[in-house]
C-alpha cells in the first residue's frame, strides 16, 4: 500500500502516473504524462477493460473501494482528473 493515505501528506501526481505506467505497460511513454494529459480517447491502451483494470490496481495500491456510480468518463478525462478523484477518494 502506498505511504499517501487520509491524514498523511498528499498523493503526488507521479503516483497516478506510475500506476498508470504499471497497469497499462506504458514504458517510457508515461514519462511525459502531466496534469493535463489526456486518456479517454487519446490513449490506445485505456479500453473499457483497461478502465476496470486501472481502478482495481487503484484498489489495490491505495487501500480503497470504488463503487460504480463513482466511475464516469470524467474520472478518466486526464491523468489531472483521474489524480482528483483518487485524492478525494483518500480524503474521504
Amino acid at each position: 500500500m502506498s505511504s499517501a493515505s487520509a491524514g498523511s501528506q498528499p498523493l503526488a501526481l507521479a503516483e497516478v502516473i506510475s500506476l498508470l505506467r504499471e497497469s497499462l505497460q506504458l514504458g517510457g511513454r508515461a514519462d511525459g504524462f502531466a496534469a493535463e494529459t489526456r486518456l479517454l480517447g487519446s490513449l490506445p491502451e485505456l479500453d473499457s477493460m483497461a478502465v476496470v483494470g486501472v481502478i482495481t490496481a487503484l484498489e489495490e495500491r491505495f487501500g480503497i473501494v470504488v463503487d460504480d456510480d463513482e466511475i464516469s468518463a470524467d474520472t478518466f478525462e486526464s491523468v489531472g482528473s483521474l489524480h482528483a478523484f483518487l485524492c478525494a477518494k483518500l480524503a474521504a
